[in-house]
């Protein structure tokens, strides 16, 4: 992390979107806008108030999308080899060094202290190129957010000075709702202590992290409660990392307990409560990772219109391509407008932004998969390839659709929220 001297000033526009009602400062002076270099860039703002003006996302999104073309794309087919092929550590160390992982933390836990803005439009440049990082990246901030939520700040103040990023990551059980599980952990309190046993279906970042949120009941609770357990623990057993639809380089494990011992997050039986209210926050993230995707997909189509030739024309003046691109182009436009709603919404607090916040993740989560498929469809036969990526798009479009729970219950939930 930067110290107070290095840390990045960032001068503030007058447009500026403020968590908060205090006044702004006034604004420093304005400095010429620089090359963003990946090897050493750091983000940060030094201000009173959360907030997140218009320069510092442009910023943002130009440091995410040369660290995503260098890092990511050059080895996108190798990378997603993985659990079979080597995991891209390099990638990931390099991420935490440009304090990727520190966009919602508070400034007192070395973060940035940005909002849903500014981790939406790094998760959107990230996944462009490969979404499996963004996987990684929205992963552990929703375990950071839930700790937020729970109010227990010693515990994430401790895991944030950590200083290499498997110490600072934490995983957590992210394509699930723990209320659809049926069999969670078991805990058992002993005085003031807890230790979890039974066993947890596909934890996410299980096999990097340092430590993992894990939901689980206590005996004669019919709600469930939220515990941080060190992974190095030796009651904890892992299986190997499981080879997943999508996003194949955020590899997730299951886990198998027997008496580890455990810390409390926030209050018992509090745990859906705190899911929920993570939850709200960051489904328009989850939303961003799908237009992210979008994005990458429509590029990698239009490109190749612009080359392939057959009958000795190009194919992209072909009407009935024009058609499907355009049919891309206009829901990756809508997508990005709902999204920069959604993300002010949630970060002013507007009225009804948790819904806001939902209704932008299923929806544009559902475009994401109607446009990859026209994405592979586009480039004929070699859509299929994994030389293109668009298979890959595809099938990461499928498993983003999960985040946060299942999507047909999500939706139910979401309307019966309405009745």
């Amino acid at each position: 992390m930067l110290s107070e001297k290095e840390t990045t000033i960032i001068a503030l526009e007058e447009d500026v979107v403020e968590f908060t009602e205090t006044k702004p400062t006034p604004p420093a002076p304005k400095k010429e806008a620089k090359s963003v270099d990946v090897k050493d860039v750091k983000i940060a703002a030094k201000k009173t108030a959360p907030r997140t003006s218009k320069k510092e996302l442009t910023m943002l999104a130009k440091a995410a999308s040369e660290f995503a073309k260098k890092m990511l794309a050059p080895n996108r087919e190798e990378n997603d080899k993985y659990p079979f092929g080597p995991f891209f550590e390099d990638a990931l160390e390099k991420a935490f060094g440009v304090d990727f992982f520190h966009i919602i933390l508070p400034e007192d836990m070395n973060g940035m202290n940005q909002g849903m803005s500014a981790l939406s439009v790094t998760l959107d440049n990230i996944c462009q190129e490969d979404s499996s990082l963004g996987g990684i990246l929205f992963t552990n901030a929703a375990a950071q957010e839930l700790m937020i939520q729970a109010g227990s700040k010693a515990e994430l103040e401790r895991i944030c000075s950590k200083e290499t990023v498997r110490d600072f990551l934490i995983a957590l059980p992210v394509f699930n709702n723990p209320s659809e599980v049926k069999h969670l952990a078991q805990a058992k309190k002993t005085g003031d202590a807890y230790t979890l046993s039974g066993s947890l279906e596909y934890m996410v970042l299980g096999d990097l992290a340092g430590q993992a949120i894990i939901p689980a009941s206590i005996a004669g609770s019919t709600r469930y409660s939220y515990f941080l357990v060190d992974l190095k623990d030796k009651g904890i057993s892992k299986s190997e990392p499981i080879l997943s639809l999508g996003l194949h380089a955020c590899p997730a494990v299951d886990l198998e307990l027997n008496h580890v011992k455990a810390t409390l997050i926030g209050q018992e039986g509090k745990g859906s409560d705190y899911f929920e209210k993570m939850a709200d926050r960051l489904h328009v993230a989850a939303a961003s990772m799908a237009l992210g995707v979008m994005k990458g997909s429509f590029k990698e189509a239009f490109d190749y219109a612009k080359k392939r030739e057959q009958g000795g024309h190009e194919i992209i003046n072909w009407s009935e391509v024009k058609m499907i691109l355009s049919n891309m182009a206009i829901k990756i436009s809508n997508a990005e407008m709902i999204i920069e709603k959604a993300c002010k919404a949630v970060d002013t607090l507007e009225a009804k932004w948790e819904t806001r916040s939902r209704a932008a993740a299923l929806h544009i989560q559902d475009m994401a998969c109607d446009l990859t498929t026209d994405g592979i469809q586009l480039l004929g036969g070699v859509g299929y390839m994994k030389d293109f990526g668009q298979e890959k798009r595809f099938r990461d479009a499928k498993h983003i659709q999960a985040l946060l729970g299942i999507t047909p219950i999500k939706k139910i939930t979401f309307i019966e929220n309405m009745i």
